[in-house]
């Protein structure tokens, strides 16, 4: 009897590339597994319907038009069913840029951006897919917001002169703007945490440039 060596076949090996989609899929994963993320986005959602509706309710066409950003119960002369819809925008873009913030920042302040970059070395595939992930979810969630708000809104209104339907010329335009709007300020957020690396510094410059800046150039001549 001779002995047959054996030949043993070599174990094919599986290489995973970087490509966007997976990228995407991951950025995906970890923005919903994030319990800051429903949190923040249920938050901006409810401040966008609830200010909305307030400011509807409360309008009175003899009430005396106040300086600076409208609010419930104060309105000024080019005031409307649209405007008064989206007075909650002013807080919910502050809730949406903060979201924004976290998801990219946040990694920065645990150390899990390591990990990140250890799995995608570039930097700019990381951006985009955050962008990707959060810009889309903000614009719908916000836009149907914006919606409901106008169309509980809209029973209050009922008579007067400001009165709008969802067929009148530019309010749907209106309302898609705002999530729209609202989408970029997300975006926004994201960019700022990539580039300041810290939580706090940048929702501080966040809030610096959404409501400080707009002030000081109402002051411009």
């Amino acid at each position: 009897m001779s002995a047959t060596p054996l030949s043993l076949a070599p174990t094919p090996t599986t290489s995973y590339k970087v490509t966007g989609p997976r990228v995407l899929r991951a950025e995906w994963a970890k923005f919903w597994s994030l319990r800051s993320s429903w949190i923040t986005l249920g938050v901006a959602v409810v401040l966008l319907i609830v200010f909305g509706a307030i400011a509807a309710a409360t309008y009175s066409p003899d009430a005396v038009a106040t300086s600076g950003p409208p609010g419930p119960g104060s309105t000024g002369a080019d005031s409307d069913a649209v405007s008064l819809a989206l007075t909650g925008v002013s807080f919910a873009q502050l809730a949406i840029g903060v979201l924004g913030v976290l998801l990219s920042a946040g990694e920065y302040s645990t150390g899990m951006i390591r990990s990140t970059l250890a799995a995608v070395p570039r930097r700019l595939p990381v951006l985009w897919s955050k962008s990707l992930v959060i810009g889309p979810i903000a614009l719908v969630l916000t836009t149907i917001g914006a919606l409901a708000a106008f169309q509980l809104g809209t029973p209050g209104l009922d008579g007067e002169k400001i009165a709008l339907s969802l067929g009148d010329d530019g309010v749907l335009r209106s309302l898609a703007g705002a999530g729209v709007y609202l989408g970029l300020v997300a975006v926004f957020g994201v960019a700022l945490g990539m580039l300041v690396r810290s939580s706090a510094g940048a929702i501080a410059a966040l809030v610096g440039t959404l409501l400080i800046l707009p002030g000081l150039a109402s002051l411009l001549p």
